[in-house]
Formats: C-alpha cells, structure tokens, sequence
C-alpha cells in the first residue's frame, strides 16, 4: 500500500498498533547533503506492507507512539543509517529493536551479511537488486522501485522469526541486547564537532601541535557542512585540513597553497580558518591532543595477536560465529598489551574464547599443530 496523505498514514498506525513486529526500512539519498534525504519509509507488520512518501504526508509525527511502543519489535537489516534518519526527523529512536544482521553473525553467517543473501539463506527467496542504485527523491516512483522497496521489509518477520527459533535453540537469545542497545542509545547519533579530528584521514602524519590545529578546522568544518546542509567534503577535504595544518598556514596566502582550497573557501573562511590553525598551534602542550595510535612505548604485539587470532578462528568456527563478532584484531591488540576493559572479555564472548586468551596472554596454555589440527596444550 502506498501512503501519500495524512488520513492514510493515521489509519495504518491504528492497525498497527496491534501487531507484535514492526519492519522498518528506509530509502534516502546523500550524496549533495550533509544530513540523508529521507525519500521513502517502508514499514510492514504480519499482515501488511506500507510505503510512506514523505514528500506528499506532510507530518510524520503519528509514528512517534508506534516507534515507542514496547509490545511490538521493531524489526531493522543493518539498521545504523535508518535510524540516524528516523531521529533525526521524529526525534524518537525505535525501540525494542531488533537487527537481523547483527543476529546473523552469530548463528554462522559472515558479520555484514547482505540483506539478500540473508533472505535466501532464511526463507528461499531470491530478492531482485535492479533499483538498489537509484534516484529516490524523483517522482513517481516506478513500479519496480515500489516493488524492490516493499522487498525490503516484507521478509523481515518471517526472518525474525527463524532468527529467534534459531537463536533460542542455541541458547542465544540475550546475546545481542547490549549491541542492540547500542543502537538504540541516542548518544549515538550525537557527534562532538570537537572529535571529528580523530577521523580524518592521514591525521596520523601529524604531530601534536599540528593536530591540535586539526581539531580547531575539523570542528568549524563540520558545523559549517552542518549549517548549509551539504557534505562535509565539499567545506573541505580531509586530505586539505591535514595538509594546511602540516604547513601551519597563518596567512590566506599559505592556507591557498594547499591544492584546491582557494576554490572552496571564501576570503572571510580562509581568515576564520588560518585564525583557528593559529590557535591549535598556538597551545600549551597539556593542552594539545594526545594521538589515538598506540604509544610507540607500548610493545609490538603482532605475535600474541597473531596467536590469539588462531585462537578466536577455532572458537569463533566451533560456535558458529563470526570471526570479527567474537573478537576483532584491536581487541586482541588490546588484551596482548594488558588491557582488561575489552570486548572479548566480557559476558558470552569471556566464555567462549576470553578466558582462554588470558589463559595464553599469561602461559597458561599453548597451542600446537597436530595433524592439521589446532590444539589447545595446557602448561603446567
């Protein structure tokens, strides 16, 4: 069913306030903005499919108390962008969720599973992907796309539910709520201007004092990509703040050295910018950032890990769980240099492989190759 007015949307939160599931997926676009366009939410319960254009309902507000209401799942496939875009246009994150794709990576399934392979994998069906690339925002929408959209949530109970059959056997099924959660914590979707920094790329090059000048030009480029709505890449490039903070530019002339940055910048951007280059680099050293890469102090571990991750490849292939679900490489870094606050050593991931990583970290096992075999040698 395709909702293009008010009346209608109204009349399908009242139906569906009595389903238990609620599937939830979103069409957007971004590629010339800094916030997604919402294009198309489809949302589908037992008994049927809805697609909401939100260019012809003038208020989405309604769903508020669906979204909210604790009786019904709200079932996602890699829901992280669907719902910053929900949140961002009704301020309410769904809530109890559910997300197919973080389930799957425990019950034998690779750790980012496509959503179609997940269905074929769960109910036998082969999805058609002919508009997965396509403009959203143009209208009408053809008939292929109302199709390809529906796909993406008309499954979703159905793979719930084998989900949970699946995951109740295995005695799994309070696993995943902290990563759900996680997902539905709106601190999330809340991003310190003052930490993009830490994201750019090749940031590593730079010293403290330089970096410092980064933090400053980071944090005013992503509020200006914020206040004019378009993508932070096109204030400036990652690539051109790394740059311009290395050279310490203090004049217009020096920071348009830096390729390309004379055509993005206006002269009062280019003042605001070399003032804040000036400032970053002008700092007490307690005041300068400290780099996120590991202390050159701190041992190479490349050994331990590579040990651990034989490890974590037997326990994660015994259990049926994805390798980087069970234990990523950094928190294998982490363990071998004596780090105790990590993932893999908390809850069901310290049962399955944690204590035996410590056991490793501290000799208390080793392992060995016994006919193409790994084995677990306890030490006395």
């Amino acid at each position: 069913m395709y909702i293009d007015n008010q009346e209608s949307l109204e009349a399908f939160v009242r139906r569906a306030r009595s389903s238990g599931l609620l599937a939830i997926d979103t069409e957007f676009l971004r590629e010339s903005t800094y916030y997604p366009k919402l294009c198309l939410l489809q949302m589908a319960t037992d008994s049927e499919v809805v697609l909401i254009d939100p260019f012809k309902v003038p208020d989405l507000a309604p769903l508020r108390p669906l979204l909210e209401d604790q009786s019904i799942v709200k079932l996602f496939h890699a829901g992280g962008q669907d719902l910053e875009i929900i949140y961002r246009k009704l301020g309410v994150l769904p809530t109890p969720l559910f997300d197919t794709q973080i389930a799957a990576s425990v019950l034998g399934h690779p750790q980012q599973i496509g959503y179609g392979a997940l269905v074929a994998a769960m109910c036998g069906k082969a999805l058609k992907k002919s508009d997965s690339f396509t403009d959203w925002s143009l209208r009408p929408l053809k008939e292929s796309q109302l199709e390809y959209a529906a796909d993406d949530v008309i499954y979703l109970p159905q793979v719930y539910r084998v989900m949970i059959e699946k995951l109740q056997a295995k005695g799994r099924e309070q696993w995943l709520q902290a990563e759900f959660d996680e997902l539905g914590n709106p601190a999330r979707y809340h991003e310190d201007p003052r930490e993009r920094y830490k994201r750019l790329k090749r940031g590593s090059s730079l010293n403290r004092r330089q970096l410092a000048a980064a933090r400053e030009v980071a944090a005013w480029r992503e509020l200006k990509a914020q206040r004019v709505d378009r993508p932070r890449k096109w204030v400036l490039t990652d690539e051109q703040i790394v740059e311009a903070c290395k050279r310490g530019a203090r004049t217009i002339d020096e920071l348009f050295m830096v390729r390309g940055v004379r055509e993005k910048l206006s002269t009062r951007d280019a003042r605001e910018v070399v003032a804040l280059i000036a400032k970053g680099m002008d700092l007490s050293e307690d005041q300068l950032p400290k780099p996120e890469r590991p202390s050159k102090s701190e041992p190479n571990v490349d050994i331990q890990v590579d040990l651990m991750e034989a490890l974590a490849r037997l326990r994660a292939k015994e259990s049926d769980i994805a390798l980087h679900t069970l234990a990523s490489r950094d928190d294998l870094a982490a363990v071998a240099r004596g780090h105790r606050n990590v993932a893999v050593l908390k809850g069901w991931r310290r049962t399955i492989l944690g204590n035996e990583l410590l056991d490793l970290a501290e000799g208390r096992i080793a392992l060995a190759v016994s006919e193409n075999q790994l084995k677990i040698i306890p030490l006395s």
